[in-house]
């Protein structure tokens, strides 16, 4: 059954699904309760599946995260909310150190299904400390599964999955998409959600982008289109780990490599893609990868975070420096 609705309201529709489908999994968060959220991603849940099923934490993410660890090495799945992605290094601590560790620790005889998701990126418009992008701080962890979904079907099944994942995954949602409309078929689940999508073929460089980037990058072909040039665009929907089988196809065939993310480029996730890409596909390729980013420094105020964020032209403009190699 398909059916059109927002990134949000697909989230909303996905954890439904799993509270209903598995009386162990429960939601903690703050302010995810009746209120539902500050972005309504839970709305209507605690009043169906009840407050303690759907629990309003205090204000401490190392809380939230702590209690989530005990509860899933008890045998309940949390999934919890990180009510902004500058909120959670307070718990950075037991994710890192704890959560993403115990596995390996206990030499397999444990296990922490624990679920983090984390509301990131910027282009609302927020104050400090609300459109962050550390995705690459919880990549460098061993232990932990990241993804990011670019679109409502994907949000859907992406959640449930993650929800039934054995290991420890975070799912950063990129919040100024979550009133992106799209399709989604309740009936079909997303592919594999550790694995990327070519979601526009192309032939004269690949582009790849991930949750709401992908987007622009969209657009940014449709731009270069218009020009009679081609760009194949994939969705790379998994931060950790990375398919990059997927993308080491697609330049082999195009010969170009752009990397682009909302995060700063020092650091990036585009630098491994970069620096992998060109190991594996080092004879193919027509030029130096190139990644598009974000700017070395704190996130920028409001007004003028436009300048900040990647945007069409500066991933064309990327693509004509690849061109003149």
């Amino acid at each position: 059954m398909s059916t059109t609705m927002t990134m949000a309201k697909a989230i909303n529709a996905g954890l439904r699904a799993t509270l209903a489908g598995d009386d162990k999994t429960l939601l903690m968060g703050e302010d995810i309760g009746p209120l539902g959220g500050v972005y309504r991603v839970t709305e209507g849940l605690a009043r169906e599946f009840g407050t303690d099923r759907v629990v309003d934490t205090p204000l401490g993410e190392s809380g939230i995260v702590g209690t989530a660890i005990g509860l899933a090495l008890r045998g309940f799945r949390p999934i919890c909310e990180i009510q902004f992605d500058g909120f959670v290094f307070p718990g950075f601590n037991q994710i890192t150190t704890q959560l993403a560790k115990i596995h390996t620790r206990s030499d397999g005889m444990l296990s922490v299904p624990v679920v983090i998701r984390i509301p990131y990126g910027g282009g609302i418009g927020s104050i400090e400390h609300h459109s962050e992008s550390p995705e690459a701080l919880f990549a460098h962890t061993a232990g932990l599964r990241i993804i990011t979904p670019s679109n409502p079907h994907d949000a859907y099944w992406m959640i449930q999955q993650a929800a039934a994942c054995a290991d420890p995954v975070i799912v950063f949602e990129p919040k100024r998409r979550y009133w992106l409309k799209g399709e989604v078929d309740t009936a079909a689940p997303a592919r594999d959600p550790f694995s990327a999508q070519v979601v526009r073929e192309g032939t004269d460089a690949t582009v790849v982008a991930y949750g709401p980037l992908v987007p622009v990058a969209l657009a940014a072909a449709n731009a270069a289109a218009q020009d009679g040039h081609s760009l194949e665009v994939i969705d790379l929907r998994s931060i950790s780990p990375i398919d990059f089988d997927t993308i080491a196809a697609s330049v082999e065939k195009t010969g170009r490599l752009i990397v682009t993310h909302e995060a700063p480029t020092f650091g990036g996730i585009g630098g491994e893609i970069a620096a992998r890409i060109s190991e594996r596909c080092f004879y193919a390729l027509e030029a130096p990868a190139m990644r598009v980013g974000g700017f070395h420094m704190p996130y920028p105020v409001a007004r003028v975070e436009e300048h900040y964020l990647p945007d069409i032209d500066r991933i064309l403009e990327a693509f004509d420096r690849a061109l003149a190699y």
